[in-house]
This record gives structure tokens, sequence and C-alpha cells, in this order.
């Protein structure tokens, strides 16, 4: 059935994880826009300082203070919203924590503890939102939007358990979608895959490496995400990627698996790791709520403000979109025969094995080249 969405002003849109990166960039454009905000995190003081400023610039807001792994929170979130504004348009599972570190090394109750957030959050959310926009009368839909990652297509090295919660994301909300429209329910159900963006993910995970973590290029802003969000909102959407770089990523990983992880084995690791000491641990969202309000991140290289890739998806402009990606995924195959030494002086040692003549060999300009090749559709 054709579900039919609300423009976002008309709109009470329900965020979770709504005081950091992607959840608070939407909170305030939502706002921004006409829409009615109930914005949901652990961080009362963050919540009430957000919530102050949206209604100082004239718009509506309502929070509560809730941890999405505890199902009873996410039904005071669904009350909170009913007795604010009479019930809620849209549903947005937002909350997630990262961890950083080889799945050796990350403790198995922490990847449980994660998953409690990135999984069961999501899946206490959108029962709940189902449940509640089922009973909304003809013609006036729903939609539910989870925002997911990349890594829900495609896994990434040092950070495989969060790889794994994101695919699980994936796998719920196809699920759901389906059962939802077999039964005629007026909801529309989007999974949003961001690639890098620019927020204090990497500040605020659990690392377990030893250098200070960090994002693989290329890297967008937090508002092309939000965007994504907010259009889900108003247009029944399957699912939206934001940036042609993560969906290069994907593409390649699709046509050559083992081409893809050969890459991300020569070049992920360094990618995601900065020249300096991790920071402590003592101060992450698995721990404790995220700090001050920051929509952004501290990442130091090039941030893109646009992804044209995603505008034209969610125009129907699928074959440019379409060619963008197969050109980044063509220039991460010349990137691969830099990294494998195609174009190595023939004097190498060539009768070392493969790992050998790398680790002896100054891979900086490899590595360099990489971040080069990763811009070249980063829009």
């Amino acid at each position: 059935m054709s579900v039919q969405l609300k423009p976002l002003e008309e709109q009470t849109i329900v965020i979770t994880g709504a005081t950091s990166g992607i959840g608070l960039t939407t909170a305030r454009m939502a706002a921004d826009r006409g829409a009615n905000v109930v914005v949901a995190a652990r961080s009362e003081d963050e919540l009430r300082t957000l919530t102050e400023e949206i209604e100082a610039e004239g718009g509506s807001a309502a929070s509560v203070v809730a941890d999405v792994s505890d199902r009873d929170g996410v039904r005071e979130i669904a009350r909170t919203a009913e007795e604010a504004f009479g019930g809620f348009d849209t549903w947005v599972n937002g909350a997630a924590i990262p961890i950083y570190g080889r799945l050796e090394d990350v403790p198995v109750e922490e990847m449980r503890e994660q998953f409690d957030v990135n999984v069961w959050g999501v899946l206490y959310g959108s029962l709940e939102a189902a449940e509640r926009l089922k009973g909304r009368q003809e013609g006036e839909g729903g939609a539910i939007v989870n925002v997911g990652s990349i890594v829900s297509d495609r896994a990434i090295l040092l950070q495989g358990s969060y790889s794994a919660s994101k695919h699980a994301v994936k796998g719920f909300t196809d699920a759901l979608r389906m059962e939802l429209e077999e039964e005629g329910a007026p909801i529309s159900v989007t999974l949003v895959k961001p690639s890098s963006i620019d927020t204090p993910y990497p500040e605020h995970a659990k690392n377990y490496m030893d250098e200070a973590a960090t994002l693989p290029p290329p890297v967008y802003a937090p508002e092309t995400v939000a965007r994504a969000i907010l259009d889900a909102a108003e247009h029944p959407r399957r699912d939206v990627t934001v940036g042609a770089g993560g969906k290069g990523m994907v593409l390649l990983g699709e046509w050559a698996s083992g081409l893809m992880d050969t890459i991300m084995e020569a070049v992920f690791t360094d990618l995601q790791r900065k020249d300096e000491p991790s920071l402590p641990n003592d101060a992450n969202a698995l721990e404790s709520p995220a700090g001050d309000l920051q929509e952004r991140g501290g990442y130091e290289g090039h941030v893109a403000e646009t992804s044209l890739y995603t505008r034209l998806t969610q125009r129907g402009g699928s074959t440019s979109a379409a060619l963008g990606a197969g050109l980044l995924a063509g220039a991460a195959y010349a990137g691969y025969r830099t990294i494998r030494g195609a174009d190595e002086p023939s004097g190498s040692d060539e009768s070392a094995p493969a790992p050998a003549r790398n680790a002896r060999s100054d891979d900086r300009d490899s590595r360099s080249r990489i971040r080069a090749i990763s811009g070249l559709v980063k829009r």
C-alpha cells in the first residue's frame, strides 16, 4: 500500500540519541523546519538545555531521560509524546554505542551491552512505534526511521562488534518492513545507512587500540544524514545510503569481496588510528552519557557538507548515482593495485612473502593515495 506522510511542519518526531552527533543535528533541523520534537537520551542536563534552546528559537520540544536498552524507558518516550503532543508521526531510532578494537581484545560483556543499545534499543523503539502508529486514521501514515550504517552492509575491521550490531539492525528493519507491508499497516519503514560522519563518535567510543581512534575517509557532515532522515519522514523510502564513499565500498565488497577484504586489511587499520595515544577510557558512551551538546567531532581532514549521490538516489536518479559509486569502486581497485605493489620496482625482494615486503616498505605514500582515491567521488 502507498503510505501517506504529513509535511514535516505538521509532524511530531521522536528522536533517540538526541544529545549528540546525528541525533542532535536531526532534532535541531526538525525543529527549525517546524516539527514538534520529542528528544530522548540519558543526559538529563543536556536534554534540558536542548529543549530550552529549541523553545527559545520558537520551536516546540519535550524531553525524556531514557536508556533505550530498557523497554520501559522506551515506553516512557512514547507516553511523553502522547502527553505533550497527542502522539507522534515519525520515530527515529538513533541511539548507538561504538567500540574500537580487535574482537579478541573487546570483553564479550561489553559487546553485549553494546548490542543492548544498538540492537535491542532499535527493536524496542520500532515495536513501540509500530504498535501506536497502526491505530492511526486512514490516510494518516507514520514513519519509522532506523539509523544503521554502511557497516550494515559491509563489516569493517577494528569495529567488528559495531558492524555486527548494525547488520542485526538491517535484518530486523527489513523483516519489520515486510511484515507491516504484508498486513497493510500505514507505516513507512526506512533504514538510513551513513558513511563516515564527522560526529564525536570516535571520542565517545570505548577504545581498545593503543592509538586514538578516528574515522576512515571520506567523511561527511552530520547534516547530510539529518536531511536524509527528515526526507524519509516525509517520503516513504526503503533505505538510503548517505555518501558515495560508503556506497562504493559496499559495491566493491559485493562485486569482489576478497579484493575488498585485502584493501581493508592493507589500509583500514591505519585509517582508523591517529598517530597519538588513545584517550582515557573512563569517559565513553558505553559507561556514561555523552557530555556537552556536540554535533561534530574533531575530524582533522576534509568534511563533505553535502552528498550528491544521496540527493540523486532520493530524487530517483539511480543511474547517475550508480555511475558515481561505480567510479569510486574502480578507484578503489586502482588503490588496491598500488597497495599490492603493482608499481613496485622490478628490483624489489620478490622472494619474500608479500606481508614481509609490505612491512619493510614505507607505505606512507600508499595510504596517502588511498585517502585521495576515497575522495574522488566523495559527494
